[in-house]
């Protein structure tokens, strides 16, 4: 039997050297301890002093409703060796010849002095152990400890860096972006990225009412009672078992502008998701407020910040002019809507930061490759606008192509810190139009904006033309 154990012993040891997570852990140690007793369940659970609720590690980290009875078991077993059968049970200073039936058996995991958590195994119906296996148990639940107090740390330094990284990501977005329709997506994105749990909806007050703008849809109408009981002076309003939170956005004045919502159907928020909440949706608010600020500096400026380019409204300004040029002299006027083809793809693989170098790379090609009498502009996010005044559409489609196969053989440089790559390939989609001088500006380009739809629902990195 002594061979057995020391067996025992050395199998939990080659175990516990490997590099595991807790599910995997838990299920690996269940299998071992199952060759030696009849073991129907293993499981650990470790106690979260931030929500203060015991969680199981082999199980995701799911909270433990307070209403189970190993919320008991962990007070009690704190003055004790085990919990044998529901009862208290201390070692004796020798092992003894007794033997003992077991249904369940817990025992307490320690760290500097104090339990930090359970160890939980129950046995089939009228399994015997001797003294010896018991004493074999506290060595098994001093190797687990050890072992766990590597992989909780671990996993909340690994949290805590991916906070962070959020916390900065967001923060960094107002540096080169200034567009509430860009970067609240990507605020959107990173949120929903870091609290995986829940699904994340972002919403703004436009025109005295909270607008969804990202994602597309939210049906919950439990979402929307919450919202409408926020004032600028909630912190946040937990609903539905504390499954929805609601976490306002306050403008620089005070000012309700706007909230993000996190919701589940399974899982309540927990102490520790709501801290987390509430300082991304701080630090979001920040970055919104910084975005309105610049978005009113920047709307009597005319070149857009990150590309050079002309910005949104200086097109427009320079589009009217155009139209009213080319209807006095009858001349020629070809419109081009650009779309970068996945870059969202570009974002979530290498980082914004990453991104707008491509946006920069683009529009740098896209100036490059057109005539000086050529009007290019940054039409928002990764779409641009060009006017080719004197140009027929044959021309325009020439001048199209050349730019679409310029920018497919371009490798642009994006410095990517996290991952060895300096650069990268990417495409683009493109609709054209021809004035036919009966239209608006704004007609013109709702046709060139739907030769680019088609040529993007085609297969991208095409033209098409209307």
């Amino acid at each position: 039997m002594k061979d057995n154990y020391l067996n025992f012993l050395i199998q939990v040891s080659n175990i516990l050297a490997h590099e595991l997570n807790t599910d995997n852990l838990t299920e690996e140690l269940k299998k071992i301890l199952s060759g030696y007793s009849n073991v129907v369940e293993f499981k650990t659970y470790v106690w979260d002093s931030i929500t203060s609720t015991l969680r199981d590690c082999g199980n995701n980290w799911a909270i433990i409703e307070e209403t189970d009875g190993l919320y008991n078991n962990y007070e009690n077993i704190k003055e004790s060796d085990f919990i044998i059968n529901s009862k208290t049970y201390k070692l004796p200073p020798v092992v003894s010849d007794i033997t003992l039936k077991l249904s369940s058996l817990c025992m307490p995991m320690i760290k500097d002095g104090k339990t930090f958590g359970i160890l939980e195994i129950k046995f089939e119906e009228n399994t015997t152990v001797n003294m010896e296996f018991l004493f074999l148990m506290k060595i098994l639940s001093s190797q687990i400890s050890l072992k766990l107090q590597n992989i909780v740390l671990n996993e909340q330094s690994k949290i805590n860096v991916e906070f962070h990284d959020s916390m900065k990501n967001i923060a960094k977005i107002i540096e080169t972006q200034y567009e509430l329709n860009y970067i609240v997506p990507i605020i959107g994105e990173m949120l929903d990225r870091f609290i995986t749990d829940h699904l994340i909806y972002v919403f703004l007050i436009q025109d005295e009412k909270f607008n969804l703008v990202w994602p597309k849809a939210c049906k919950d109408e439990r979402v929307y009672e919450a919202l409408n009981k926020l004032t600028p002076e909630t912190e946040y309003i937990l609903t539905n078992n504390d499954k929805i939170g609601a976490f306002p956005l306050i403008s620089e004045e005070g000012e309700l502008s706007g909230c993000i919502v996190a919701r589940s159907t399974l899982d309540a928020l927990s102490r520790r998701d709501i801290s987390y909440l509430e300082q991304l949706t701080h630090q979001s608010a920040i970055t919104i407020n910084r975005a309105n600020s610049y978005s009113k500096i920047l709307q009597y400026a005319t070149i857009d910040a990150l590309t050079n380019l002309n910005n949104r409204r200086q097109f427009e300004l320079r589009l009217g002019q155009e139209i009213a040029t080319t209807k006095r002299q009858n001349n020629p006027l070809c419109a081009m809507m650009i779309d970068i083809d996945f870059f969202k793809k570009v974002n979530d693989t290498y980082g914004h930061a990453s991104g707008d170098a491509v946006l920069r790379g683009v529009a740098g090609i896209i100036k490059s490759a057109l005539r000086e009498s050529d009007i290019p502009s940054r039409y928002g996010g990764e779409e641009f606008a060009v006017l080719l005044p004197y140009t027929h559409i044959d021309e325009a489609k020439i001048v199209g192509e050349r730019l679409r196969k310029t920018i497919e053989e371009s490798n642009i440089p994006i410095n990517c810190e996290d991952t060895e790559t300096s650069s990268i390939k990417v495409t683009i989609s493109m609709g054209i139009a021809e004035f036919n001088n009966t239209e608006t500006g704004e007609e013109l380009f709702e046709r060139a904006d739907k030769a680019l739809y088609e040529a993007k629902t085609t297969g991208r990195n095409r033209i098409c033309t209307v």
